[in-house]
């Protein structure tokens, strides 16, 4: 299967969730009040995912096998291989008996620049940098935020805190995958991905607004885990300035964040949240 990821997809086309099934129904024995008995439970999806740029394997990542567009998409902007959607030509989708393989192709420009960095990234789902090949690949160049970006009302993380849950199909269904979304300065939720892998519901949030041409400094991206390095490198990378998680940052998150101007928030939960960088944002 392919498909042309620079056609920008409507707006409603974006709220929901496409590709393969992110969940599997698996036998299981329920044990209640001391009696156990015979269930079926639904699994979240996790199998490895290899992307491939111009016929060269980049990565394999152990990822939900659904919305595999934008996740294309999201890991080509969020680790710099692209600069622009414009450069990611056409993907297709190559299922196997072990997983599933993203053939992407880019520009000639973006390809050579991904041969100089010669990164390559073993997987897993809690991982987002192994196998980078020196120190100065982890902390890469980021552009400078601390001039742009959103006025946010204090109210609106709780509110879209309240609304987030109500999206999380798949958490709903497995209770095992994270959950990356976009929200309006207001706290409305626009946008909303799942992953087993907490990277990869970013970026596949990030490729979901990349084919609607989003603006960045329209709003901000609210996560359901913690906020590590990672995170705040692939949500600054396409220039989000401020960004929400519901568990707390790690030190280095913090430094990346301050350096980059990124307003990042941790513990965001009910109407409180702590702010750990560039806190001006928020009114």
């Amino acid at each position: 299967m392919s498909a042309r990821l620079m056609d920008p997809l409507p707006p409603a086309e974006v709220t929901r969730a496409r590709g393969a099934a992110g969940s599997i129904a698996a036998p299981t024995l329920r044990r209640r009040g001391g009696k156990a008995e015979p269930a079926s439970a639904q699994l979240a999806a996790e199998v490895p995912i290899a992307l491939q740029y111009n016929g060269v394997s980049h990565a394999v990542m152990l990822a939900t096998p659904c919305d595999l567009e934008d996740f294309a998409l999201g890991f080509s902007l969020s680790e710099g291989v692209i600069d622009t959607v414009s450069e990611l030509y056409d993907f297709e989708i190559e299922p196997a008996r072990d997983g599933v393989t993203l053939a992407i192709d880019v520009a000639s420009a973006a390809f050579a620049r991904l041969k100089q960095r010669r990164r390559t990234l073993a997987g897993r789902t809690g991982c987002g940098i192994c196998g980078t090949e020196s120190l100065d690949q982890v902390l890469r160049p980021l552009p400078a935020l601390a001039a742009r970006g959103p006025r946010v009302a204090a109210a609106a993380f709780a509110r879209a805190g309240d609304q987030l849950p109500q999206q999380q199909t798949l958490q709903q269904q497995t209770g095992a995958t994270h959950a990356a979304a976009w929200c309006s300065p207001a706290g409305e939720v626009l946008c909303v991905r799942e992953d087993v892998g907490r990277h990869n519901a970013l970026d596949k949030l990030i490729g979901a607004l990349a084919r609607t041409r989003f603006d960045a400094d329209s709003g901000f991206a609210l996560i359901t885990s913690r906020a590590s390095v990672e995170m705040v490198q692939k949500s600054a990378t396409v220039g989000i300035s401020v960004l929400a998680a519901v568990s707390a940052p790690t030190s280095l998150a913090v430094r990346v964040a301050e350096d980059c101007g990124q307003t990042l928030l941790g513990f965001a939960r009910g109407d409180s949240f702590s702010v750990y960088a560039h806190g001006r944002r928020i009114t």
